[in-house]
């Protein structure tokens, strides 16, 4: 067992220290504040550098109730298209709006040689508004009758359960913010299985490419060494989540008192919205990486080169790519799809499909444990037979492809257990 944490201990150093890693962790945070800066120089270059001209056709008075200075940092009241087309040429301007007003119905024109969307977005909001408050004005309605007509209704989404008795229950339905989970854990466990099943069949490949495999094994049982190889990538995968949970957890906390997240919860209940399903969505993200992950040392294990690893590791790119796509593609137009159904009882899909099915509410809570049982007892069965063929692949140096090496295992396999060849610490 000590050999077993040694190889453990020595795996995850190893990689969490390494470079890749680092990036492969930061990446996300990278991409959220790129997208922040970026989003704050639109805002600051729309806010500061453009220059709008205005020209009022007919009603003078219109210019004084359109409050287009909330929206730009500067406007210019000009005499004249002319004028405005003239600035717009010298680059004077960098955008001229034409407004007028015939029979109480607003006109606006907006001319420009680049694309300014959030300009073009506010304008259309306030003109929308100025002509909300024309017509109320032509009717004789006071601005708190035209907030009233303006009013939105409340809707919301009951979800209906019947009791033994017959009778109706409700409750709200969260499906669409569970969905959104649901989603975001298929891509987030397709993203760990393609980057941790090269990461596993790598480290195995690697050791037994350059031989040092042969002197590992002299001291080191096969058992040892294949669990200890598998126990620090999972750490390591687990490391990644936790971090993300954590700064999930502290940007909810730093963010807390926004008035946004305030009227967010005011209406929801994380723990209403969530409750079991989070839960059972975790269970099956870890079960799913650990699935594969399994596949992948196994699949690394019969490679005797580094460079065959990419090949070695296909047949685990291809089941999670179908998982992936069953999941995303048909778990958006019909979560309770055939297919959906069935393939959250398959080991190797569930943990793509179920979270679906879960988010929509398609599932009981036996089916749930039912399609867990299978999993579990697959990567069982799955680890067990992935032990005894280890013992088998890694001192098999097979240039004849994977299948050759596989045959060539699977023969030395049963030898060595027909002929009671056991494996000692």
């Amino acid at each position: 067992m000590s050999k077993f944490w040694v190889i453990t201990k020595d795996v995850y150093r190893k990689n969490v220290r390494s470079i890749s890693f680092i990036i492969m962790l930061l990446v996300p945070f990278i991409a959220a504040a790129g997208l922040y800066i970026i989003n704050q120089v639109t805002d600051n270059a729309t806010e500061e550098g453009d220059t709008i001209g205005v020209v009022v056709q007919g009603d003078s008075d219109l210019l004084n109730t359109v409050e287009v200075q909330t929206v730009l940092d500067s406007m210019t009241v000009l005499n004249s298209k002319e004028q405005g087309e003239e600035q717009l040429k010298e680059e004077e301007i960098d955008g001229l709006l034409l407004l007028s007003v015939e029979k109480e119905q607003i006109n606006g024109e907006f001319y420009s040689s680049n694309t300014m969307p959030q300009v073009t977005m506010a304008l259309n909001q306030q003109l929308n508004q100025l002509q909300s408050s024309l017509r109320a004005k032509a009717l004789g309605l006071s601005e708190e009758e035209v907030a009233s007509l303006n009013a939105s209704v409340p809707f919301s989404v009951q979800k209906i359960t019947f009791n033994e008795n017959g009778e109706m229950n409700t409750e709200e339905d969260f499906t669409s913010i569970r969905l959104v989970v649901g989603m975001a854990t298929t891509i987030l466990l397709f993203i760990f299985i393609v980057t941790y099943a090269s990461i596993i069949a790598q480290e195995i490949a690697s050791e037994k490419g350059t031989r040092i495999m042969e002197v590992i094994l002299s001291s080191v049982s096969a058992r040892s060494h294949f669990y200890g190889k598998l126990a620090g990538i999972l750490l390591v995968a687990l490391t990644q989540i936790v971090v993300y949970a954590v700064s999930i957890g502290l940007g909810f906390y730093w963010l807390k008192n926004n008035s946004t997240v305030q009227a967010f919860l005011a209406e929801f209940s994380i723990r209403d919205i969530l409750g079991e399903f989070l839960a059972y969505t975790l269970l099956y993200l870890i079960l799913g990486i650990l699935i594969y992950a399994v596949l992948a040392a196994l699949c690394g294990s019969l490679v005797s080169k580094v460079e065959d690893v990419s090949k070695a590791i296909l047949p685990v790119t291809y089941l999670s790519l179908a998982g992936y796509m069953i999941g995303l593609s048909l778990g958006m137009a019909n979560p309770d799809h055939l297919v959906i159904r069935v393939t959250s009882f398959i080991p190797f899909f569930s943990s793509y499909t179920m979270p679906i099915r879960l988010a929509n509410n398609f599932v009981s809570t036996g089916e749930v444990l039912l399609s867990l049982m299978i999993l579990v007892l697959s990567i069982v069965g799955l680890i067990i037979f992935s032990e005894r063929m280890y013992k088998a692949n890694v001192l098999v140096y097979n240039d004849n492809g994977i299948f050759a090496a596989l045959k060539q295992s699977i023969s030395l396999m049963t030898k060595n257990k027909s002929g009671g060849v056991q494996d000692h610490e």
